[in-house]
């Protein structure tokens, strides 16, 4: 498959990214598409195994008849032999009309099972019969029904390993494995993360008329280094999330909001397991931050944020008064930038923290409470006085 062939399948798509095993998967779709072979879809939760089943079908022979998709685990045990092959009137209670199967529907065309690993032992074999044959039973009946639908299968599980345990037939597996297809994990599409992060926010800013998020080197990496366990979905999902926390509605001359690597780790996924990148990116794209340099880093941030943390019991004890003049507030999420590593959070610290607060309270106060033109006296915005003040409620 050509360059221009490829980019025309991803615009078709909406497939955001240029990372060498995304392209291999589009290429072997495009390759397998003008056959019948059955297909398999390896790959992770999130990952976009959905998307490959209808390159297939799109560029198959069948591309005029049906296509259907159906979630094996999202259908009940009881009911998914009568879903998948349909079922007679009255061969079970509430069945008060003949209905027909999505082998039936799919007839001529293409049906997705994703999630096929979920399938119970007794369609597995029904399955098989298809796959085999072109021949099944409807669920209250004894008459063979023909079908000629290709299948196209998806799974997040290691199926060899199900095939081992008993979980799965061997050799349904082997016959869905006829051509696989690997889609590959967000965390090893690093160069892609942060393309699909402008998409995600700039789409999600259009729809819902606020500025776009964009993001500092040292903020690029920390994203980028983050496993995503849950792939493009969770990152789409944490994008949304993240500019409507910290974007603004669009005003003339500004559609755009910049967040700093220590903004950004304030609404970074919590799994304990995944807090630490494992590689960071220097500023400036120069050497490259190990293990130890960056749990330095976090641990020194997780260390002030504890020490923020006891300040604010201390500042809530006692009344707010008027501090001492300063030139600007600090916002709520800039004081983490006060961090370094080899320095641990002193008196320094305290002193900036007590005077933010003072003068956010005393600002407050002048305007009787009314944060919009305490916000532009301060040169903050209304999201980061509301951020504010829920943290003094804590």
């Amino acid at each position: 498959m050509d360059t221009q062939e490829l980019q025309r399948i991803k615009n078709r798509y909406d497939i955001i990214g240029n990372d060498a095993a995304l392209n291999l998967a589009i290429e072997m779709a495009g390759v397998v598409a003008p056959s019948d072979l059955a297909v398999l879809i390896t790959g992770e939760n999130g990952s976009g195994k959905d998307v490959i089943p209808r390159i297939i079908h799109d560029n198959s022979r069948r591309r005029t008849a049906p296509f259907l998709a159906v979630n094996c685990g999202a259908i009940p045990v009881g009911t998914i032999n009568a879903e998948l092959f349909g079922h007679e009137k009255g061969s079970f209670t509430g069945a008060v009309a003949t209905r027909k199967g999505y082998f039936e529907e799919a007839d001529g065309g293409t049906l997705f099972l994703d999630e096929i690993g979920e399938l119970p032992r007794e369609t597995q074999a029904m399955l098989l019969r298809v796959l085999q044959d072109g021949e099944y039973l409807k669920v209250g009946s004894s008459k063979v029904e023909k079908t000629n639908v290709r299948i196209i299968a998806a799974t997040n599980m290691n199926l060899l390993h199900a095939v081992e345990t008993g979980k799965f037939r061997e050799d349904l597996y082997y016959r869905l494995n006829a051509f696989q297809i690997k889609m590959p994990a967000l965390r090893d599409r690093k160069d892609d993360i942060y393309l699909l992060f402008r998409k995600f926010t700039s789409d999600f800013s259009e729809r819902s008329h606020l500025c776009k998020i964009s993001l500092t080197h040292e903020a690029i990496s920390v994203l980028k280094n983050y496993r995503w366990p849950g792939n493009v979905r969770q990152l789409k999902n944490f994008t949304e999330a993240l500019t409507v926390m910290e974007s603004r509605p669009i005003t003339p001359g500004s559609d755009r909001v910049e967040l700093d690597a220590a903004q950004l780790l304030l609404h970074m996924p919590r799994e304990a397991e995944q807090v630490l990148p494992a590689v960071m990116e220097a500023p400036g794209g120069g050497s490259r931050m190990n293990d130890d340099d960056m749990r330095a880093i976090v641990k020194a941030i997780l260390d002030l944020k504890q020490e923020v943390d006891r300040l604010k019991k201390i500042v809530e004890a006692q009344p707010a008064v008027a501090g001492p003049a300063v030139a600007a507030p600090i916002e709520e999420d800039a004081e983490w930038q006060e961090s370094q590593p080899s320095e641990p959070a002193g008196p320094a610290v305290k002193s900036i923290r007590q005077s933010n607060d003072e003068l956010y309270a005393a600002t407050l106060a002048k305007y009787d409470g009314k944060v919009k033109p305490a916000a532009a006296e301060l040169g903050v915005s209304e999201r980061t006085i509301y951020r504010w003040l829920a943290n003094q409620k804590k």
